[in-house]
């Protein structure tokens, strides 16, 4: 294994770590990237990890390019008492009524600038019916949306949304 350290007067600098022995942060250990972060081959990062510039990485496709993270998702339970079955980044759902739900983030999003996808189903063994979906809020601290379809808003047993930023 080859470690390089670069370091510049002007308080920049970069590590360089080569070789084919793995790098390994484990449980306790922080790690803080306070600039551009690039992976070329295979690192595991166990623990508590920050990166504040952009993290990039190259998973076969030719060239490492910037990693865009799921900032929050969730899966709920949407009949009867709603109830979140597991989440990320989501504090709360609120049920506004019949098919119509408000998903409230634990961190904030930056802007509402931010993509979402949603889906939901009925029952199990493929039991699925189409969903239209109404947007009716976006906010940085939570997102509004309704199951609508022609007939009106229904209530679901699965609803799962991701949101990307």
């Amino acid at each position: 294994m080859s470690i390089g350290l670069n370091a510049n007067n002007d308080g920049t600098g970069s590590v360089q770590i080569g070789g084919s022995d793995a790098i390994q942060l484990s449980t306790g250990l922080a790690a803080t990237f306070v600039n551009n972060v690039s992976v070329a081959g295979t690192a595991s990062i166990t623990g508590a990890t920050s990166v504040t510039g952009n993290l990039s990485f190259n998973s076969g496709y030719g060239s490492a390019a910037v990693a865009y993270g799921c900032r929050a998702w969730v899966n709920f339970n949407g009949s009867g008492t709603p109830a979140i079955r597991a989440s990320g980044n989501v504090t709360s759902l609120t049920d506004n009524g019949t098919g119509d739900y408000t998903i409230n983030f634990t961190t904030a999003m930056p802007d509402v600038n931010y993509g979402f996808a949603c889906c939901s189903t009925n029952g199990a063994g493929g039991n699925s019916i189409p969903s239209s979906f109404s947007l009716a809020t976006i906010l940085t601290t939570s997102f509004r949306l309704i199951d609508a379809r022609p007939t009106g808003a229904i209530d679901r047993d699965t609803f799962t949304a991701i949101f990307f930023r």
